[in-house]
């Protein structure tokens, strides 16, 4: 596996994104007549947690297979301004054609990685732990959810078919929490665990009631979920989740939940700063 992907559907991804990026040829480098042998050294401007610099490396190898990539700090890393992660040597036109591909993935993963880690700094000393969300990017799920586990955070479902979580669509479709729990623990047995979401105190003492083995708590105010935490019976879970912050992350770890999901670790990350300069 390389960042949470195999081998060929990595390479897969990769060629897709090159062939976007040129798919009739890199035009200018033609025009330019650049075919000598070059190095570059990718370089944080700012500071991060680094994540996807397999990936990124294994673009410059597909783009040319006489490329030669040198790592120079571990993946999952704290780095600091000015350091340098990587270099990679050989021809100009592949170190030109992949340099994009692997920048746009580079600073988006280590997005990822640096605000899960920033979260889980938040809740520290707290029994609480982050999870992220399905808010992910069509096709890049399994790297998302990757550089969410690399910042130190956890993974919810990795999709539909990894668990039951009942939602409120789910409960307006069959007629209310009660009636939604029952039919899932009949028709999944007692190896899996049953998780609805519920929008406030009733919904959720039916939920239990009804036998949900984790409640997930949809946009409750602070109070409501102390309330929730502090008359769960043993053996239900709780997760909070709607509007999570960074800021609000500490306040809500302290009511007692037992996880915080955050979309915002996947769709809201800003890219961090890095770059590819050729000579260094």
């Amino acid at each position: 596996m390389v960042c949470g992907m195999t081998r060929q559907a990595l390479d897969a991804f990769l060629i897709s994104a090159l062939q976007e990026d040129a798919p009739f040829g890199d035009r200018t480098t033609q025009s330019l007549g650049l075919e000598a042998e070059a190095s570059g050294a990718f370089l944080a401007k700012e500071a991060l947690v680094l994540c996807g610099l397999p990936a990124a490396l294994r673009a410059f190898e597909l783009a040319g297979p006489s490329c030669r990539c040198e790592v120079l700090v571990e993946e999952g890393r704290s780095v600091e301004r000015g350091s340098h992660l990587a270099r990679v040597a050989g021809p100009l036109p592949a170190l030109l054609w992949a340099e994009r591909p692997a920048l746009n993935l580079l600073q988006h993963l280590s997005a990822i990685a640096s605000l899960s880690k920033r979260a889980c700094e938040a809740v520290a000393g707290t029994s609480a732990k982050i999870l992220d969300t399905r808010k992910t990017l069509p096709g890049l799920r399994l790297l998302e959810k990757y550089a969410v586990r690399t910042g130190g955070a956890f993974n919810h479902r990795m999709g539909l078919s990894d668990g039951v979580l009942i939602k409120d669509n789910h409960i307006a479709a069959v007629g209310g929490v009660e009636e939604a729990v029952r039919r899932a623990k009949e028709a999944c047995g007692p190896l899996w665990r049953v998780e609805v979401e519920v929008k406030d105190l009733s919904e959720f003492d039916r939920a239990v009631a009804a036998g949900a083995e984790v409640i997930l708590l949809d946009n409750m105010s602070l109070d409501e979920m102390a309330r929730a935490a502090s008359r769960k019976p043993p053996g239900v879970l709780i997760e909070a989740s709607g509007g999570m912050t960074l800021e609000r992350l500490p306040a809500v770890a302290r009511t007692g939940v037992d996880f915080i999901s955050m979309g915002a670790l996947t769709h809201s990350a800003t890219a961090v700063d890095i770059s590819f300069e050729i000579g260094e």
